[in-house]
């Protein structure tokens, strides 16, 4: 996927909630890139703009996998303090 179309996902899995600027995204394109966590693939012109696409390497997909159990693991901690302390979950 390209950078453009990365930042329209993610607005509309999140119905609009997560918004990423182009240069944060881009820079973490770059961190990730170097890391070996994806990988650029080809790049062509569309309306006078470079495009270049990522995908997730096997070392991505892994760090993926890490990443999202991680959360889950936080949220559920979370969730427990709310229900400890008597609150309802946001």
């Amino acid at each position: 996927m390209h950078g453009y179309g990365i930042i329209k996902a993610a607005e509309q899995a999140t119905d609009g909630r997560l918004r990423i600027a182009v240069g944060t995204l881009y820079g973490a394109l770059e961190r990730m890139e170097r890391a070996g966590l994806v990988a650029a693939g080809h790049e062509e012109i569309v309306d006078g703009r470079a495009r270049r696409y990522y995908r997730l390497t096997e070392d991505g997909t892994e760090a993926l996998g890490r990443e999202a159990l991680r959360m889950q693991q936080a949220a559920a901690v979370v969730m427990g303090h709310s229900r400890n302390a008597g609150a309802a979950p946001a």
